[in-house]
């Protein structure tokens, strides 16, 4: 797979997958802009990129759920690249609520990160990748594929994003871009601390997820950016509107 002299931009960049993601098309000879809140995170990702490529990415500090940063994002990379290649919609939050206990406020601030945010990005990216016969790649969950109690905003969130990913596909075949998902399971990153699990809760969780994935483990950021890549890459030029699960086998599971 080889990106060299492709622009790509990867939103959530700052940890996690996003970050591995970044570092990963960095590897593989792409140009960077990446985007995230926190500006000290951001730079250890822009740290790594530039030990490999000897150039610093472009960094933009962005809030998602903010009209006018999103709109930087497309015309800072513009401006520095004068095109894009790639966009990787890969920022995202997770909280923890049922119908029960949940508010409109947590549904609002997850659904304005995951989906409309990503429904923003790339409405303004389209006119560009139109232009290279680029492709992009949302980074969903495998709660967009199966249902899970607990997390109700965020598996609607993750839904959207799916059917969102297979509507554009459709929209901008005719016009040579591709758009496909990823599809995580457990993954060792920090979401799941953020989201509001401590050290011990979050040790349970781990080793609960033995359980839950037919690999037996949960996943590595590693293991989901190479796919990540793979889909961007000219390999999967023959796949669109997919939703592809990284999840050690929890798709496909029924426990009985």
């Amino acid at each position: 797979m080889d990106f060299s002299g492709k622009v790509v931009i990867v939103t959530g960049a700052s940890s996690g997958i996003g970050a591995g993601a970044a570092v990963h098309f960095a590897e593989l000879g792409a140009l960077l802009t990446i985007v995230g809140r926190n500006v000290e995170k951001l730079q250890d990702t822009s740290n790594k990129i530039k030990a490999i490529k000897g150039q610093e990415p472009l960094l933009v500090k962005a809030d998602m759920t903010n009209e006018d940063d999103v709109k930087r994002i497309v015309n800072e990379t513009i401006a520095k690249y004068g095109k894009i290649d790639v966009l990787v919609n890969n920022a995202g939050v997770l909280e923890t609520g049922t119908i029960e206990n949940t508010s409109l406020e947590q549904y609002d601030r997850v659904m304005n990160t995951n989906i409309r945010a990503v429904y923003q990005l790339t409405m303004l990216a389209v006119p560009e990748l139109i232009k290279t016969k680029g492709n992009i790649v949302n980074v969903s969950s495998v709660n967009g594929i199966r249902s899970f109690p607990g997390v109700l905003a965020y598996n609607v969130s993750k839904a959207a994003v799916d059917q969102f990913t297979r509507c554009v596909a459709l929209e901008l075949a005719a016009k040579g871009v591709r758009c496909n998902a990823v599809n995580p399971g457990v993954i060792i990153t920090e979401i799941h601390k953020r989201g509001g699990m401590n050290e011990e809760a979050y040790a349970k969780f781990l080793e609960h997820s033995r359980t839950t994935h037919a690999l037996g483990r949960p996943g590595q950021v590693n293991e989901v950016s190479g796919v990540i890549a793979f889909l961007a890459s000219d390999k999967a030029s023959f796949i669109t509107g997919a939703s592809l699960p990284v999840d050690g086998g929890r798709h496909a599971m029924c426990p009985r």
